[in-house]
């Protein structure tokens, strides 16, 4: 008998197999083999030993099938047993079904259905589909990941993008390896004077006058290295620009790159040129007069505005004069401005009378800043006209609360008196609330200096002693700089 090929299985006679033999063959080519009739009884259960993860089922034997089905898999067992109950071959002789045994182990079985001597009896031969579902959970898993891993790439890349593209100077991605262009933003691309598009892929050593690749990327590589050095000088080759470049040298995935800004060297001093300019013009142009003095209040520089409230001819006339000449109480406003000025910085919404050169007074209000510059020190002061204020300002301002005005308790204690004391009484005690308050003012203006307050005040300074203490204001300050 020929047993090549097919031929073996085409005889006549069927090679015989005996019971034994044929548990045998069923039991190592199904993971599982079950006996069932055609209502769903299980007759026999045979488990691969070759397979031990599905573990003892001998408990299925003599009930019915459906208990140890998922819901979702019972239609196609059904159809399948009435097929072969009504003797009529089925579309389809596989079935993929999920099994559950002892309410929380479920694992899939692909079976094949197939006949038997006894048309009561089939044999179904099963093969456990968990190995297939893992490997298909964790390609699931891995494309999961995959995709998360992707949205995060093209969230840090849209970052980054937006960065290179909002920051104001110019930024370029070398690879140290090849030399070439990796990325730039569009300052860069507009400084060496070519699209995004060319600039990127090409080396970067040709974009600069004079250079060699090896020397030039080397120079920057060793120049982010070393803190004390400067910045690598180059000449632009497109534009013939001057420019500074700041390399700063990273690793990104093992490979060695260079972030270099890249600075033009008329970049600080075009800058500072601007803000010299308009600071300039606003000195000539502004409708505020502006003072700069030595630190002794001496004119230095004065603007046309100043000029034009002292009635000055030129320049020429004020230079050189003190400041103090020109205020109302001369250097006691002087030094109320200066000292508060050196002391803090500045002082601000000083009120005091400006006089001009030929006597005449107009009401203004000052600031003044403190200066210190290369080793020089002194004031500048800003003068506002005021008197058309005092025209239009409602003469009850004088009352309202404020600093250096009456307060709301002295003005209420004032009311109070009203109906329980003579007019003459109450003009007098609002006058010595308002006479207490300019006192007060006054001493806090000159830093507690009296003889200055005094003057301020028009007072003497044995008038100004009787004053404090008639309302208790020697004890509030121990210090005095009475000199």
């Amino acid at each position: 008998m020929n047993t090549r090929g097919s031929d073996f299985w085409d005889q006549p006679s069927a090679p015989t197999i005996g019971p034994e033999q044929f548990n045998e063959i069923v039991t190592t080519a199904a993971d599982l083999a079950l006996v069932l009739d055609t209502e769903g009884t299980v007759k026999s259960v045979i488990v691969n030993p070759l397979n031990p993860t599905l573990g003892r089922l001998d408990h299925w034997k003599d009930r019915d099938i459906r208990e140890f089905m998922a819901e979702d898999s019972l239609s196609k067992l059904e159809a399948q047993l009435e097929a072969h109950r009504d003797g009529k071959k089925t579309a389809v002789d596989a079935i993929e079904v999920n099994h559950f045994d002892n309410a929380n182990w479920e694992f899939p079985i692909r079976y094949t259905v197939h006949k038997t001597s006894n048309p009561d009896i089939i044999l179904m031969l099963g093969r456990d589909l968990r190995p297939i579902a893992e490997l298909q959970h964790r390609l699931v898993k891995a494309q999961l990941a995959l995709e998360k891993d992707y949205e995060t790439h093209r969230d840090y890349e849209t970052r980054y993008r937006v960065i290179m593209e909002a920051v104001r100077d110019a930024m370029v991605l070398v690879d140290v390896a090849s030399g070439r262009i990796v990325d730039l933003n569009s300052a860069a691309a507009q400084m060496l004077g070519a699209e995004i598009d060319t600039l990127t892929g090409s080396a970067f050593t040709q974009e600069f006058d004079g250079r060699r690749r090896g020397e030039f990327i080397e120079g920057l590589v060793v120049a982010s290295g070393d803190g004390t050095g400067g910045p690598i000088t180059a000449t632009t080759r497109r534009g013939k620009i001057d420019v500074s470049l700041h390399p700063i040298v990273f690793r990104a995935a093992g490979d060695k790159s260079l972030l270099c800004r890249i600075e033009s060297a008329k970049s600080h001093e075009t800058v500072a040129v601007e803000l010299s300019n308009t600071l300039a013009q606003l000195y000539r142009e502004g409708p505020d007069a502006i003072v700069i003095t030595d630190a002794h209040g001496t004119i230095r520089s004065a603007n046309d505005a100043f000029l034009n409230l002292t009635d000055a001819g030129s320049l020429a006339d004020v230079r050189g004069r003190s400041l103090a000449e020109f205020l109302a109480r001369a250097s006691v406003d002087l030094k109320v401005l200066t000292d508060n000025a050196a002391r803090s910085g500045k002082m601000r919404m000083y009120a005091t009378r400006l006089e001009g050169a030929y006597g005449s007074q107009l009401s203004v209000e000052m600031s003044a800043t403190h200066l210190s510059a290369a080793g020089a020190t002194g004031f500048a002061f800003v003068i506002r006209d005021t008197s058309r204020m005092e025209v239009v300002r409602e003469p009850s301002a004088a009352v309202m609360p404020g600093p250096g005005t009456m307060s709301d308790d002295a003005m209420r204690n004032v009311m109070d008196l009203v109906g329980s004391a003579p007019l003459k009484d109450i003009v007098a005690a609002t006058t010595d609330v308002v006479e207490k308050m300019c006192i007060e003012t006054a001493v806090e203006l000159t830093d507690n200096n009296r003889v200055a307050a005094a003057e301020m005040l028009g007072l003497s300074r044995q008038s100004l002693y009787v004053k404090l203490r008639k309302y208790g204001l020697l004890s509030r300050s121990d210090r005095s700089t009475d000199s």
